[in-house]
């Protein structure tokens, strides 16, 4: 027998590739992480746990997935690389055995309003040209059914080859048809302005006639109204003629010389519609946000019926369905009708788009359409969406990393979540899991617990090993794991009533109910059921009414909770009026910055497609201020020195002696009431982890002026540990007179609620009714509705 042919009846030793299934992190130093080193099993389960602020997203999403794609990144060349985002290398030793790794997070998905469920996942494009195949009357391409693009005529002469060098110009006329409605370009809305808000009829340009954000007559938009010669900079504007208000309000983008310079001159409100309107209203800037809803009106649009698409579009139908239709279904629904179409023609395309709503049906989103704006869905249902493309995929030997995948859901809706991470993993992946519901760290092959405190106080490792181990271990997280709530006893009595008629938001079906004020009152529901419809449909808006939602606080390096809660202004004044000088000099942002780093702290060093280095500020040595500004002292402090302290030592500092300052004790109140007592007044907000900038949120919201607060699950992003410190702000808000509503799933706030309105029973259609009001311990005696199960059987009963 040859050496070629003969068979090896012994069991072949181990191959050396099969001995990498570990991912090795050694000296991991990001953020607040302290020179930890960890190792992670390959394709198996691991969850992250540790409370909010430990370093779990530091090492899991800024070390581990960071290096993955930077690595991928450098494969590209160098002039690819010059069109994708820079990544620095993570401060780590060493990182070994990593994989590709992919990020399902928890970011909305784009704030673009052309953006639907359909266009994020590519349903649109399956169901276009389905239509532009099975569509009757046949109208065209499948872009003669995208809301997003243009009909297009054009005519003219063009020049026809006849061979040996003869050519003949005929005149001809093209044509693409759109699927976009021409009347509102395919935003489904028009919009009306309210000119009282633009400007100021009684005054000139030149004297501050105008009152839209950052229009100002300093800057190069006053050189361009000044230069235009359209109209007089100087004659107040109810003295204008038509033509020259047309010209101030509607006119074409047009070529200007101004001052030998060439610019583009453009009517307020076309310019309006593109800079402001292009956006989503919930990502646009706070001040921003409020002018436009002060000076714009959004309604349906009359011609599509708030379809976006053409007559055209609309009129191709099969089976009586056009494409509007089949996008407005709910997507269980959509599913059923095509599973229906029974054409061989096309079964290759009908099978991938069946897959991928079989898809959101599993991974619990039936209840959607297709044609919700994608920047509506809550930061949990935006995850899951991102998730269904990875559940078909062929790929394996991949790094899923999940933050928070169990966010905004109901605990009967959290199985199937787990089921959907196993599932993954059993493909042959390595998943990565930052969590903090103890269902989800239950299914954990591995555990990694970091702590033991938050910031400062947390970033090293406190327990490796199985989920058994962690419950016997001594770490906050295991001593929390098995938490279990009791019911509240005797409930708070009700003082009024918020009453709510007929509602029908998206899926409600005319409800009706009085939500009791003076109370802690919890709207409970699977995902879907219609809680955020019920309450942000009929509740916010009214007046009193303080509304803190999910969507996450927006802010650069520069940003930090000294700047976005406000803080800083009584600082700077406190500071100012100590040393007798201007508070402008008490801002890195201003005139106090360091003239060297501009008041960042650090020199960025754009290396081109190279990652940028960042290093610290030789001058003010990273402390953001000039040198002769921290000559000034509060209390014997600088403001740099202050701006290094944690909330708990600045509550002190500011609360008696000469640095005593109640507008910012009060402030730093908030803070500490929160939780976020560990948190520095200067560190930037990029820092903080998400459930440190829920908190911050919290803070800042609960110093307006309300009656009633509504919290959208406040429990996002928060520890077991965490979130009896906010059952106990929530009940010391309710005890100062206050009315708190809560949207939640977590079975600790449900217990300790007064009172109980719980939707379903299902989602999409199968929810919108009210399946329960009352106390917890009725909703548990009862165990009528899922959540009376699940709430039931966390409190033990």
């Amino acid at each position: 027998m040859s050496m070629a042919t003969r068979t090896d009846t012994q069991s072949p030793a181990l191959h050396v590739a099969d001995s990498r299934d570990l991912i090795r992190v050694q000296g991991a130093r990001q953020n607040n992480l302290k020179d930890i080193s960890v190792e992670i099993p390959k394709r198996r389960l691991t969850v992250f746990t540790g409370v909010s602020g430990s370093g779990k997203s530091s090492l899991v999403f800024g070390t581990i997935a960071a290096e993955s794609q930077r690595m991928i990144n450098e494969t590209y060349s160098a002039f690819v690389q010059g069109f994708m985002p820079t990544l620095s290398r993570p401060e780590v030793d060493v990182l070994d055995g990593l994989t590709t790794a992919i990020i399902v997070d928890q970011e909305r998905m784009g704030a673009n309003p052309r953006s639907t469920v359909g266009t994020a996942t590519d349903a649109n494009a399956m169901l276009r040209i389905l239509f532009s195949r099975l569509g009757a009357p046949h109208i065209g391409s499948p872009n003669a059914y995208s809301f997003n693009v243009h009909s297009v005529k054009a005519s003219g002469a063009i020049t026809i080859e006849r061979g040996a060098g003869k050519t003949k110009t005929e005149k001809a006329t093209f044509t693409r048809l759109g699927g976009m409605c021409p009347r509102c370009e395919g935003m489904g809305s028009v919009t009306d302005f309210d000119l009282s808000v633009l400007y100021d009829e009684s005054l000139s340009l030149n004297e501050g006639a105008l009152t839209i954000p950052g229009y100002s007559m300093d800057g190069w938009y006053g050189r361009i109204f000044r230069g235009c010669g359209f109209f007089d900079p100087d004659k107040p504007i109810r003295k204008y003629t038509k033509k020259e208000l047309r010209d101030l309000l509607h006119k074409e983008p047009t070529k200007i010389k101004v001052e030998g310079i060439n610019l583009t001159y453009e009517g307020l409100i076309p310019k309006i519609q593109k800079s402001f309107l292009s956006k989503d209203v919930d990502a646009m800037q706070p001040h921003i946000r409020a002018f436009v809803e002060r000076a714009v009106t959004f309604t349906t649009c009359p011609e599509c019926d708030g379809t976006r698409l053409s007559k055209e579009a609309r009129s191709s139908k099969i089976e009586g369905k056009n494409i509007a239709d089949v996008c407005a279904m709910q997507i269980s629904d959509l599913a059923d009708w095509v599973r229906g179409l029974d054409e061989p023609s096309v079964l290759p395309l009908l099978t991938g788009l069946q897959h991928l709503l079989d898809g959101f049906a599993e991974i619990g989103l039936g209840y959607l359409s297709l044609d919700r704006p994608s920047g509506t869905l809550s930061g949990g249902e935006a995850q899951r969406t991102k998730m269904i493309r990875h559940l078909g995929s062929s790929l394996t030997d991949v790094t899923y990393v999940f933050d928070e995948p169990t966010i905004g859901l109901h605990p009967h809706d959290i199985q199937r979540m787990n089921d959907l991470l196993l599932q993954l993993r059993d493909k042959g992946n390595t998943v990565l899991v930052v969590e903090h519901k103890p269902e989800t760290i239950a299914i954990a092959d591995h555990v990694v617990d970091l702590g033991p405190g938050a910031g400062a106080e947390g970033g090293t490792v406190c327990f490796e090993g199985t989920v058994e181990g962690l419950r016997g271990s001594d770490t906050t997280t295991g001593r929390h794991l098995d938490d279990r709530a009791t019911l509240k006893g005797p409930v708070r009595s009700s003082s009024g009533t918020l009453e709510i008629r007929g509602a029908s938001t998206h899926n409600l079906q005319g409800v009706d109910v009085d939500i009791p004020l003076g109370m802690l009152c919890v709207v409970t529901g699977v995902a879907g059921s219609g809680k955020s419809s019920l309450i942000h449909g009929s509740v916010s808006g009214r007046d009193g009414v303080v509304v803190i939602d999910q969507g996450a606080i927006r802010g650069s390096r520069r940003s930090n909770p000294a700047t976005y809660t406000g803080l800083l202004d009584p600082i700077r004044k406190a500071f100012a009026k100590a040393n007798g000088v201007k508070p402008a000099l008490f801002s890195a942002n201003s005139e106090g910055a360091c003239p060297t780093c501009n008041g960042a702290g650090v020199i960025y060093t754009d290396l081109g497609v190279m990652a940028t280095v960042e290093s610290t500020c030789e001058e003010c040595e990273g402390k953001r201020f000039q040198a002769s500004v921290l000559e000034y002292t509060l209390g014997g402090r600088n403001i740099a020195e202050v701006l290094a302290m944690s909330v708990t030592e600045a509550e002190e500092f500011f609360d008696d002696g000469e640095a005593r300052t109640p507008a910012a004790h009060k402030i730093l109140g908030r803070l500490a009431d929160v939780g976020l007592g560990y948190l520095s007044l200067g560190q930037p907000l990029t820092t903080l982890s998400g459930g440190e900038r829920q908190r911050l949120k919290l803070a800042t919201r609960m110093a307006e002026k309300g009656d009633v607060y509504v919290l959208d699950e406040p429990t996002t992003g928060l520890h077991l540990a965490d979130v009896e410190q906010l059952l106990g702000l929530l009940d010391r808000l309710v005890d100062s007179g206050k009315s708190v509503i809560v949207i939640a799933h977590h079975q600790a706030v449900m217990a300790r609620a007064d009172w109980i309105i719980d939707l379903g029973p299902g989602a999409g259609h199968d929810g919108g009714r009210i399946v329960f009001e009352g106390t917890p311990a009725d909703l548990v005696a009862a165990r009528s509705t899922l959540t009376g199960e699940h709430l039931a059987a966390y409190v033990g009963t």
